[in-house]
């Protein structure tokens, strides 16, 4: 009988996505600080000693998962960006992208939000974090000019959605299988109703 060998740190095809994979499984089943490195090596099948070529420490592991959820955030909040050729249009888009977001990617919006990582250490987060904003900020600039004003515009929005997105996952408007399309319709008319406030504002303040 041939016996099928576990892949191993020296034989694996690709450790560093192996491994990133199951650490993912791992924050969905018990959340970023519920696991492990070694616990990660096991559940990848590859030796405790393997990862250290790629990932110093968890927290490097999770940084380069939080970097992941980066990326295809930017990816997603792009498209609905493009969706629309009005602002309010464009960043109601972006608030049901971004509730979509922490639904279908679960496990990297935790590594993204609840990791607690140390940016400081992982300069490539400060950049990825960055280039989300900046690309929203031209949306919320056409709102207002101000870039004050438009930042603040952006932090509303996000931290709209943001609060919408948790009480999907803590289920407060029912299953979030059934109630994610309620929920993307409502992060959209909190982000157009948050808009409509801040052009009148603007448009006010101007005036006088």
């Amino acid at each position: 009988m041939t016996v099928k060998r576990r892949p191993s740190g020296q034989h694996h095809g690709d450790l560093r996505n192996a491994l990133e994979e199951a650490a993912l499984t791992l924050v969905s089943e018990r959340g970023p600080h519920g696991f492990t490195l070694a616990e990660a090596c096991r559940r990848a099948g590859v030796s405790v000693s393997a990862p250290y070529k790629h990932f110093a420490d968890r927290d490097a592991l999770l940084a380069s998962l939080a970097e992941k959820g980066y990326r295809e955030q930017h990816r997603r909040f792009s498209a609905a960006v493009l969706s629309s050729e009005d602002p309010a249009g464009q960043l109601a888009a972006f608030a049901a992208a971004y509730v979509r977001f922490a639904a279908e990617e679960r496990a990297l919006f935790d590594v993204t939000f609840n990791a607690g990582l140390d940016k400081s250490r992982y300069p490539e987060l400060v950049a990825a974090g960055t280039s989300l904003f900046d690309t929203l900020m031209p949306v919320t600039s056409r709102v207002d000019p101000d870039r004050t004003a438009a930042f603040d515009l952006l932090v509303r929005v996000a931290s709209a959605a943001h609060g919408l997105a948790l009480f999907l996952q803590q289920g407060v408007f029912g299953a979030a299988e059934t109630s994610l399309p309620a929920t993307e319709e409502r992060a959209a008319r909190t982000a157009r109703a948050i808009v409509d406030q801040q052009s009148r504002e603007s448009g006010g303040a101007a005036q006088g």
